[in-house]
């Protein structure tokens, strides 16, 4: 019997992941409170539900893309709830981005009641979700990974298990801080190296196969560049991030300068407007300071 797959939040990364889920010819069933991509994704062959509920009683995994905990235990306990209809046995696939705290609060919540849960956070941004390349982190019940191991291979090209629960949760913070920090030194020496009057494509192309090579300078730079700030990894997602960060290593006794520096900058930004902007967009926060900013097309 074919397995029933259940997609919760379709959003910039949710949508694209479900589109590939169904160019696997998995029979998917999505739900989200924006009812333009719900029918998007009805249009090319998903099932749909009127509320999210629902799909406990319909499928044997499903799938969770969400912003936040609140709205990730909204949607599995509140009034309502998937909690309420999940069948003993089925997995919820968490691919939203939580605290270990919050991980591991959930993770007990569902086993009460004989379901599991596996976090299983992504990196890559929209780029990669669109073309199913991700790499997924993955914490949870060992043999519980192993059912849905081939469809997350859908959805990415690297699926590592890391551990038990809230281990891809913990490996997902440790990614943040090295995605956004490298972020933020990227936007302080395009910002020197222009203001200084070098052409910021020929800097790529010094740089990018040495050691200060990267797939953030590849990702990041040539938007900088373009002055392309529309969303791919949104600053409010990424500074939600930074805070869960912030919190564990207050309560692992582990400081974390960087982290939150880049916490004060963002948080600048959120002052600026540019709370929405993808989070490259940090190049305009080193702008500000210095009085600068760089021209469009990088010279």
């Amino acid at each position: 019997m074919a397995v029933k797959v259940g997609f919760v939040g379709l959003g910039i990364m949710g949508s694209p992941m479900a589109k590939n889920l169904l160019k696997g010819n998995i029979e998917l069933y999505v739900s989200d409170v924006n009812k333009t991509s719900v029918e998007e994704l009805q249009a090319i062959g998903a099932n749909t539900v009127a509320a999210a509920y629902e799909l406990g009683q319909i499928c044997d995994v499903v799938f969770l893309m969400l912003p936040n905990a609140s709205i990730v235990k909204s949607v599995l306990f509140g009034e309502g709830g998937l909690e309420t209809t999940l069948r003993h046995g089925a997995i919820v696939v968490d691919m939203s981005s939580l605290s270990p705290v919050d991980t591991k609060e959930i993770h007990g919540k569902l086993k009460s009641a004989g379901v599991e849960y596996i976090d299983a956070p992504v990196s890559g941004g929209q780029p990669k979700a669109i073309d199913g390349t991700l790499a997924i982190m993955v914490g949870g019940n060992e043999q519980a990974v192993e059912k849905v191991n081939g469809i997350l291979n859908y959805m990415a090209t690297d699926v590592v298990y890391v551990g038990d629960s809230g281990s891809g949760s913990t490996t997902k913070l440790a990614n943040q801080i090295l995605v956004n920090v490298t972020i933020a030194a990227l936007s302080e020496a395009a910002v020197l190296a222009s203001k200084a009057g070098v052409d910021l494509n020929k800097l790529h192309a010094a740089i990018r196969n040495g050691l200060a090579g990267s797939a953030v300078l590849d990702a990041k730079l040539p938007l900088m560049i373009d002055r392309n700030f529309v969303a791919g990894g949104r600053i409010d997602i990424n500074l939600k991030d930074l805070l869960n960060i912030e919190q564990t290593g207050r309560e692992l006794g582990v400081p974390l300068p960087l982290t939150s520096n880049v916490i004060g900058m963002f948080q600048a930004l959120k002052v600026d407007g540019k709370i929405e902007d993808d989070h490259g967009g940090l190049v305009q926060y080193y702008e500000k300071l210095a009085n600068y900013e760089i021209p469009k097309g990088g010279k």
